[in-house]
């Protein structure tokens, strides 16, 4: 395996790029999460999981989020939202789909960035956006 090349520019990178790295990312951090909260079989972390990665789940979370964004991140945000996709969106609307994609680049972004703690912020504070409410109730007490 090549040695992963860190002279990354992120800021000039292509947001499909960003996405699929931020993908990964996001989804990691959402399964460590899900892991850390109940011991299951593989499926029904992964139902747990799903809410929490859907193209409408991640919409909405960007979209709570837009006002605690800098002006750099809103610019990346905005620019991956409107790149025009070659791929039609399978389980999504498409203009979720193009809200998703924006958060996932967002991700990536961070994470080239070299920017971990902002990162984990924007997941965390995405996460806690998704997290049913008798969830939310749960964390309170």
């Amino acid at each position: 395996m090549k040695r992963m090349n860190t002279a990354f520019q992120p800021q000039h990178m292509n947001t499909t790029t960003l996405a699929f790295l931020g993908d990964a990312i996001y989804e990691t951090y959402v399964r460590l999460y899900i892991i850390g909260r109940m011991q299951a079989g593989a499926d029904r972390l992964h139902r747990a999981a799903v809410k929490y990665v859907r193209a409408e789940s991640q919409a909405e979370a960007v979209k709570q989020l837009l006002d605690s964004l800098s002006e750099e991140e809103l610019s990346l945000v905005k620019r991956a939202r409107n790149k025009r996709s070659a791929t039609k969106p399978k389980n999504a609307d498409p203009v979720s789909y193009k809200w998703a994609t924006a958060f996932e680049a967002l991700i990536g972004y961070l994470y080239l960035a070299g920017n971990k703690e902002r990162m984990e912020e924007i997941i965390n504070a995405a996460m806690e956006s998704i997290k049913p409410d008798n969830e939310k109730e749960k964390d309170q007490k």
